[in-house]
């Protein structure tokens, strides 16, 4: 039992050790060039477009 009880504890200590990961923030693009991007792809695709 001591085997295990001490790799336990091993374990937490280097889970302790690390450090908390800082989060990622991005900023999301703006709705404009989103609505921008899908007039694009009607465009795209319409069919009377391509006459």
């Amino acid at each position: 039992m001591d085997s295990i009880e001490t790799t336990v504890i091993a374990l937490g200590h280097r889970i302790n050790s690390l450090s908390v990961p800082t989060p990622v923030s991005f900023a999301p693009p703006p709705l404009a060039s989103l609505i921008d991007r899908v007039n694009l792809a009607k465009r795209a695709y319409d069919p009377a477009a391509r006459r």
